[in-house]
């Protein structure tokens, strides 16, 4: 039986009205949990919600504020037409209102907010980017150019946040709008007109899977290499990290992983996935969806051989480098090696 994450029930401090389909819930983080939910640009957290016949659903959601700026943890909820969770936080969240939260965690976040960075966001894919527009801003000493993909002037969420901005670092900040009801849906061309002055730049890119693979598309013919193209995916979890679930496959082995400059060797019985060993012995590996979406429980795999029951999050390169999923990994040879190093 896997380990289920510890939540902490937080409440809501303020809820705004952001377009007529999407808010903004802002968290009042008690003082004794300031450094459980101490997060860093582009990063989410995960909500449990009330479904329909008793049981819960979880779901994840970016965070829009910039820890450079001191702001506390809030995230940006569009409603979906069959989107049960965030039809129930648009209808019910409100001051006061305490919902089940798992800590800050994902790897949608830059090493540096010192470089010259290429946003690209398409409708509430803006979320995680605003999150690092803003710290860029705080921080960094380089050139931040948006370009955002929306429907039409009514749907740009942040508008109002976004023109402020520009109003306060004109020099930096530049916000480019492509709008579906002026030039139709992004193409990879007009993407990679509007691109190419920036194409030195670090690119993170965020929104739904056709404005991706436009995005993606463009920044290939600019020649953009893969390593300065980071990519954040917008996906529902299989199962209720909240919850414990029943995990099979794997042969028993013998797990060596180097951790916070220590190394330990544990036993890995069958049936259990790496990050589950570690939790049960003590360790602190991150981890946050445990559905291998998110990418925060990685580790570069060293010795040995392991089969990962699923990865939407870890690219080919990545897979290359020998870098895992330990909440998806189980054992295929009698000794495994993994570093956090």
């Amino acid at each position: 039986m896997s380990a289920r994450r510890t939540f902490y029930q937080v409440p809501v401090a303020e809820v705004t009205a952001e377009t007529g389909q999407a808010c903004s819930i802002v968290f009042a983080v008690p003082a004794e949990l300031a450094q459980v939910f101490a997060y860093r640009p582009g990063q989410f957290l995960t909500l449990r919600v009330p479904a329909p016949g008793g049981g819960s659903v979880a779901r994840c959601y970016s965070l829009c504020s910039s820890p450079v700026a001191g702001e506390p943890p809030r995230i940006a909820v569009k409603r979906m037409a069959s989107g049960l969770a965030s039809n129930w936080i648009a209808d019910n969240a409100r001051p006061g209102t305490v919902l089940d939260v798992l800590p800050p965690a994902g790897t949608f976040t830059p090493r540096s907010l010192e470089a010259d960075f290429l946003l690209l966001a398409g409708g509430s894919g803006i979320t995680p980017v605003m999150s690092i527009l803003k710290s860029a801003l705080g921080a960094g000493r380089g050139r931040v150019v948006l370009i955002y993909a929306n429907a039409d002037e009514r749907s740009v969420i942040f508008a109002r946040e976004l023109r402020e901005l520009q109003a306060a670092f004109p020099r930096k900040l530049a916000v480019i709008h492509w709008l579906d009801a002026v030039s139709g849906a992004p193409s990879p061309a007009g993407l990679r007109e509007l691109a190419r002055p920036y194409a030195s730049f670090e690119a993170f890119v965020c929104g739904p899977d056709p404005y991706m693979a436009a995005v993606r598309q463009a920044l290939a013919e600019l020649g953009v290499p893969a390593k300065r193209t980071h990519v954040e995916r917008f996906l529902s979890l299989a199962e209720n990290p909240f919850e414990a679930t029943l995990v099979a496959g794997g042969i028993e082995a013998s797990l060596e992983v180097e951790l916070d400059d220590e190394v330990h060797k544990l036993d890995w019985p069958s049936g259990e996935r790496m990050l589950d060993v570690m939790i049960e012995a003590g360790l602190d590996a991150p981890y946050s969806c445990r559905e291998g979406v998110c990418g925060a429980c990685a580790c570069r795999l060293v010795d040995g051989e392991v089969e990962m029951a699923h990865n939407e999050v870890l690219e080919e390169t990545d897979l290359a480098d020998g870098y895992i999923l330990t909440c998806q990994a189980v054992a295929r040879t009698t000794a495994v090696s993994v570093s956090y190093q």
